[in-house]
């Protein structure tokens, strides 16, 4: 269960990190953009992906 664990954290970790590597500029103009929304619009984003994670995890299981 750890090994699988681990490979999940590992490419998220890879796909997260393709983007700046791939566009480091459109990626800083993301991150800017994103500082400049508000903190509910965030959190309410952060809660979606949290929600569709555990959707997509209880379906594969």
């Amino acid at each position: 269960m750890l090994s699988i664990l681990l490979m999940a954290l590992a490419i998220a970790l890879i796909i997260e990190g393709l983007i700046p590597a791939l566009f480091p500029n459109k990626w800083r103009a993301y991150v800017l953009k994103l500082a400049n929304e508000p903190v509910n619009n965030i959190r309410q984003i952060g809660f979606f992906l949290v929600l569709i994670g555990v959707i997509l995890f209880w379906v594969v299981n």
